[in-house]
């Protein structure tokens, strides 16, 4: 049994809620070991032995059978966290202002022409990059300011969820991944 990463898209945003106490609460239901949540934005860290591809599918399907909602969940295992962190195209940016570096997690991929599409839309030297099915950006003014973030969307993008460096790092000792 090792660590799973279980992100969840949209939690806690537009109404979309499940408290992060029936969450575990869920988890353990599932017989998932260890359930533990960082902050109340769609966080949560399991000890499990299954593929993050059949964990996905059962997190999807408990989180509609438990609280009626359909969300998407990307689920990581230990290295594979450690692996985004090793590749982040922006490791000094994530050091100095790391809550203006955002790694989106991508469900089933990144959709083709996305990253051009975003580079056309970055402002005041926004920056972004893929790497291993992941994009990396570089907010310099903040998220909520970016030129990327208020068009990109979904269906542009590909279904993805985005935290940013803080988090990452937070998760990432939560799983004991390296870093």
């Amino acid at each position: 049994m090792t660590h799973r990463i279980i992100l969840f898209r949209g939690m806690n945003t537009g109404g979309v809620r499940a408290p992060v106490d029936q969450q575990r609460a869920m988890a353990e239901a599932m017989g998932l070991k260890n359930p533990r949540t960082l902050l109340a934005s769609g966080n949560l860290v399991v000890e499990s032995g299954e593929t993050p591809a059949v964990l996905e599918a059962d997190i999807e399907a408990a989180m509609e059978e438990t609280f009626g909602l359909k969300i998407a969940a990307m689920v990581r295992t230990s290295e594979q966290w450690s692996d985004l962190i090793a590749a982040n195209p922006f490791p000094a940016e994530a050091a100095a202002h790391p809550a203006k570096v955002l790694a989106m997690v991508m469900k089933d991929g990144i959709k083709p022409g996305a990253l051009e599409a975003c580079r056309e839309l970055a402002e005041d030297g926004e920056a972004v990059e893929a790497v291993n099915g992941v994009l990396y950006f570089w907010f310099p003014n903040g998220q909520g300011q970016s030129g990327i973030f208020k068009k990109a969307t979904p269906r542009m993008l590909g279904m993805g969820t985005g935290r940013n460096w803080n988090t990452v790092l937070k998760l990432a000792e939560m799983a004991g991944a390296e870093v």
